[in-house]
């Protein structure tokens, strides 16, 4: 941490006094009068011809290297010229290097712990991403407009893919773009996705319940044909959910697109219909061609759109959150991931009492008991999970770092979250520290919300919406909606703020007994200075739905 504390003052060194160096200057240029020429002929050069001290001064600097006299053989002109010539070229290389890394489309490079970034003034208000002027990237994933489309005719498809989109609305979601690829890897046709009844969401949503079918079929035409339903020839519906014959279920996670040509494509075109299942990240990122991962943002930012009045609801939150203070107010968006389910799955330590404790100790040993076995390891992983930043931060840490940040007291800020696990014991820190903590149910009448309550996706749905919406996003652990928010504004052009805790080195600075306050706030602000959502280079098997960058965007 001292590394990060002290990386800012690295070029503030005291330097010479001004007064020094002006009159280390002055000596070295004024002429004494009690300096004599010592030269055998006095002013003159060897021929006796007069020195011009002052026309030789005023020459440029090549004219020294090449001179005048006869006397200088050609060699070493040549010698003269070719090392001007070295120094030209080593020049335009340096240029262009400068040139270069202005122009990088990745604005911060890491060494190790330090950020290394283009000095840009930083804006004094919390609410602006400072370094979002220095990109230069806009979305390119939108179809063409007037294209001449390569899908084949209709009598020649392979066949007919079928998926279940299991999880909550965001593993949906991905899903939906994953299954979009396929079809288009294997050039087959597209039986419109079902969503799954989720065991845990309890949720019986179907895709036309939160979805734009008209629009998402449309706006994918030229790229994958989509049907609504199994096709009527197909009579045996029931077989395609249960049958293992029609099932392809070999498919492993983040497969290549060349696994689905090798070994699923021969067996749709022997069946002609053919369900995918388990379909969770079954395709990889970088083992697929880009035009592909192209197509998976167009159906993500593009092509699904949610319905109507789930849209015209959520711009009715956000324009509430913006005008709660009676005037036009920035507000911020907090995705507060702390429910009873995170909380035992991440298998981490929490302040609580020992009955706390004990009953999750219980909880975690019902629910996953091939990890949890005796629970005598459990303390020594904890504190590896929190050093790793692997562990969700509590709400109260949370709001230490808002503070850290600049946010002051007043911030309005929209939560979206399960039930906190602590209940309002465990948000009473965050709440004391910025008490203007609001959710949907705060901001509309239950009337209001009564029709999105029949489908939890629905509700999902407004929180995605109002959260992307935000002046600032902050995520407080993994996940698939934190990662499609952030994903999504990065694809918008990298402008709005979207703070991703570093979590790991959080845990330092929180486990620093004589850390004070300003020795605390820097860290945090050096820690997260690039941390708001700005370009970042991909990795392997980097996750497309966080960072939409390289296939998805262009230079602006």
């Amino acid at each position: 941490m001292a590394e990060l504390r002290h990386s800012s003052s690295l070029g503030s060194r005291s330097s010479n006094s001004p007064l020094r160096a002006g009159g280390a200057a002055g000596d070295e240029d004024s002429s004494s009068p009690h300096v004599h020429d010592h030269s055998p002929n006095g002013g003159d050069d060897e021929d006796g011809r007069p020195r011009h001290p002052s026309r030789d001064r005023d020459r440029p600097i090549w004219y020294h290297f090449l001179g005048d006299d006869p006397r200088v053989s050609p060699q070493k002109n040549k010698i003269s010229i070719l090392l001007i010539l070295i120094l030209a070229v080593a020049s335009l290389i340096s240029v262009y290097g400068i040139v270069n890394h202005l122009n990088a489309p990745y604005l911060c490079k890491k060494d190790g712990i330090v950020l290394n970034c283009p000095h840009v003034k930083e804006s004094p208000s919390p609410w602006q991403n400072p370094l979002s002027a220095t990109t230069s990237w806009k979305p390119c994933a939108e179809r063409r407009i007037g294209g001449i489309s390569d899908l084949p005719p209709e009598n020649e498809t392979n066949g007919y893919v079928f998926i279940h989109a299991e999880g909550g609305l965001n593993q949906q979601r991905i899903a939906i773009c994953n299954a979009v690829a396929v079809a288009k890897i294997m050039n087959a046709t597209l039986i419109l996705p079902v969503l799954k009844q989720d065991q845990i969401w309890k949720d019986t949503t179907k895709f036309e319940d939160i979805f734009d079918v008209d629009h998402f079929i449309d706006y994918l035409k030229d790229d994958v044909r989509i049907v609504r339903d199994i096709p009527d020839w197909f009579t045996d519906k029931a077989e395609l959910f249960s049958s293992i014959r029609r099932t392809v279920k070999n498919i492993p996670k983040y497969a290549a697109a060349q696994f689905y040509i090798d070994n699923v494509l021969p067996r749709i075109k022997e069946k002609k219909i053919m369900a995918l299942k388990p379909f969770v990240d079954r395709l990889g990122y970088d083992n697929v061609p880009q035009e592909i991962n192209r197509l998976r943002c167009r159906v993500n930012y593009h092509a699904l759109k949610f319905l109507p009045e789930i849209e015209q609801m959520a711009d009715s939150l956000v324009s509430r959150m913006r005008n709660r203070t009676g005037n036009p107010n920035p507000y911020m968006a907090l995705h507060l991931r702390f429910e009873k389910g995170m909380v035992g799955l991440s298998f981490c330590d929490f302040v609580g009492t020992r009955e706390e404790k004990a009953r999750m100790a219980e909880y975690r040993q019902k629910e996953w008991p091939r990890r949890f076995k005796n629970g005598s390891h459990l303390w020594q992983l904890a504190l590896q999970k929190r050093k790793e930043g692997r562990c969700p931060l509590e709400p109260g840490e949370v709001a230490v770092i808002l503070r850290a940040m600049g946010y002051p007291k007043e911030t309005q800020i929209y939560v979206a979250s399960g039930q906190v696990y602590g209940g309002q014991n465990r948000m009473a820190p965050l709440r004391n520290m910025f008490p203007n903590l609001v959710t949907k149910e705060d901001l509309a009448g239950k009337e209001e919300l009564t029709s999105f309550r029949k489908h939890v996706t629905s509700l999902a749905a407004l929180d995605f919406l109002v959260c992307l919406k935000s002046d600032v996003f902050v995520m407080t652990h993994g996940g698939n909606f934190a990662k499609l928010i952030i994903g999504a504004r990065r694809y918008m052009g990298h402008r709005q703020k979207s703070i991703k805790p570093d979590k790991g080195l959080m845990s330092k600075s929180f486990g620093d007994p004589y850390m004070g306050w300003a020795t605390f706030v820097e860290d945090v602000v050096v820690t997260h200075q690039t941390r708001t959502g700005l370009p970042e280079e991909t990795f392997p098997n980097y996750d497309l739905w966080e960072n939409p960058l390289t296939p998805c965007m262009c230079k602006a």
